[in-house]
């Protein structure tokens, strides 16, 4: 690590009238927090006193709640100097390179709450520095590329306090300061409204697969005799079937990762890591060639052919927005006899569960081809699978139509964000 201490602090071109001072100069605080003792065995799923910030909910410039973590106050006193006060900057000092120097401001609802060992604090003297501003800073794409290049070995990435505070930070009068994070929140504002939205959207599309194929209430169902089956009562000209009738299981591969010939290119390449918390992933943290792709066993898989993560992390399930190579820790469903896609994905969702408890492997958990040929679904009728497929195209494009407004606008957003601090655009800053 002395290696690393010896690097020049990351500097930004700038207004020579911007003052740069080293971050350390105008923070308040700096610093991470800890594992309760007893580890995740003392994580509670309900609020009693803190919330425990962990680097998985720590998004650039989005914070993420889902799965967020609750200590008891005995656990939060542990962590009283690592406790999140409103406005913090919360910046990932280590891990690989999906998770590692995502920074948000901490959001005013998940108050109070504490940070673990892989979070840093980084509270800023007001007077001098807006937090929004801050926050500009260290999602520029200068300041990112300088912090992902820290290296520990292997895939872990870490950085120190020091490193945090050596940071040369320019910074503009505060009213300048507070249009540039005013115009940046704008555009986050925006892609979390159409967020919101997509989740919505994605819930109705859930509950009416839950309301059609699991409770059978699908428009006419009164009209139709319920008949026994392997799996209960089921409608009339309906039927049970194993998983492959109605589906092809195919799987992945990795080109050889020491040539660097096969990386780097214009191919997603899907891993567990990519699985997304919505329907669709449009990209990936690796990319491969033509050549890579040609040296390994995935084919080069259409839009919504669906994903299924197979090992370690398993059951996590997205469709594809455009094509994707796979890796050997996932399998393709592909819908046999014209199963919709979507429909397919939606009872992909719904066994989740089957797939969790339906493990083996070892060492990682892991769902095997057979575990797809045990599993036995309900094989609706051809002609409601074709009307559910009307009824919930609408949804799934709803759906693809935010998200690529979310694109756009964050597209607009970083390509302002450089600009906004190099000092280009003229901005009234007029308090």
């Amino acid at each position: 690590m002395a290696a690393v201490h010896e690097r020049s602090s990351v500097m930004l071109d700038a207004p020579a009238e911007w003052k740069v001072r080293r971050l350390g100069t105008f923070a308040i605080k700096v610093g991470s927090g800890a594992t309760p003792r007893g580890g995740k065995e003392v994580y509670l799923t309900s609020r009693v006193s803190h919330a425990l910030i962990r680097s998985q909910h720590v998004f650039d410039r989005r914070f993420d709640g889902d799965e967020i973590a609750f200590i008891s106050e005995e656990h939060s006193q542990e962590l009283r100097n690592a406790e999140v006060r409103q406005g913090d900057i919360l910046l990932n000092i280590t891990g690989d390179g999906v998770t590692f120097a995502r920074a948000c401001i901490v959001p005013d609802d998940i108050l109070p709450a504490c940070v673990n060992q892989h979070v840093s604090i980084v509270r800023v003297d007001p007077g001098i520095c807006v937090p929004g501003y801050l926050l500009a800073f260290l999602t520029h794409p200068v300041t990112k590329h300088y912090i992902e290049s820290f290296n520990t070995g292997g895939s872990r990435r870490a950085i120190t306090k020091g490193h945090i505070e050596s940071f040369e930070v320019p910074l503009p009068p505060l009213p300048v300061q507070r249009r540039i994070a005013s115009i940046l929140s704008a555009y986050d504002e925006l892609m979390e409204n159409s967020q919101r939205r997509i989740r919505v959207l994605e819930a109705m599309a859930r509950a009416i697969y839950r309301e059609w194929f699991v409770h059978f209430r699908f428009p006419g169902h009164e009209k139709l005799p319920s008949v026994a089956s392997p799996l209960g009562e089921i409608p009339q000209g309906w039927e049970v079937v194993a998983f492959t009738e109605i589906a092809d299981v195919l799987s992945g591969g990795t080109p050889k990762t020491d040539v660097a010939e096969h990386w780097n290119g214009e191919i997603p390449f899907f891993t567990p890591r990519d699985a997304p918390d919505c329907f669709y992933v449009r990209d990936t943290d690796k990319h491969v060639t033509e050549l890579g792709l040609s040296n390994c066993a995935s084919e080069l898989y259409p839009p919504e052919t669906v994903f299924i993560t197979a090992r370690g992390t398993v059951g996590k399930i997205a469709l594809p927005s455009v094509p994707m190579a796979m890796n050997q820790s996932c399998y393709a469903l592909r819908g046999k006899q014209s199963i919709p896609q979507r429909f397919l994905f939606l009872l992909a969702l719904q066994q989740v569960d089957y797939f969790k408890t339906n493990t083996g492997g070892a060492t990682f958990d892991t769902i095997v081809v057979d575990t797809f040929r045990r599993m036995e679904v309900v094989k609706p009728a051809r002609e409601i699978i074709v009307r559910f497929a009307r009824h919930s195209d609408a949804i799934f494009e709803q759906v693809s139509t935010l998200q690529r407004q979310i694109r756009n606008l964050r597209r607009t957003r970083d390509l302002l964000l450089p600009r906004l601090l190099s000092g280009q655009l003229d901005l009234d800053a007029r308090d």
